[in-house]
């Protein structure tokens, strides 16, 4: 089959896609609404960096080895998603919040008088 020529980074990405479609998997890139999911990486992985990498709350000093790093994103993620205080959850963790939204969906009605 003959192909128009492609630039590099064309390229790339159809040898990409026509990878995932031989395998059965579904592209999560090039689709609408793409923006909104990088944007929401990018948000995260600008929190990683500003809250673990670059201080020492979750690691004294600086890292020397990878361990040392992945150490202190296990710590860094345990935080994110069980202990931090949320201001759009109410000043709740995200467990709590998600513990009382399951409770709620899940209480008995109560009996009409």
């Amino acid at each position: 089959m003959l192909r128009p020529p492609v630039e590099p980074g064309q390229y790339t990405a159809i040898r990409l896609t026509e990878h995932l479609a031989l395998e059965g998997i579904a592209p999560s890139i090039g689709t609408v609404g793409d923006a909104y999911d990088n944007a929401l990486v990018e948000t995260v992985n600008g929190l990683f960096k500003a809250e673990c990498i670059r201080t020492t709350v979750f690691h004294a000093g600086p890292y020397r080895t990878l361990a040392e790093v992945e150490f202190a994103t296990a710590g860094w993620v345990d935080w994110y998603n069980n202990r931090r205080l949320h201001g759009t959850l109410g000043m709740l963790t995200p467990i709590e919040f998600e513990t009382l939204h399951y409770e709620a969906l899940t209480r008995e009605p109560e009996p009409a008088k």
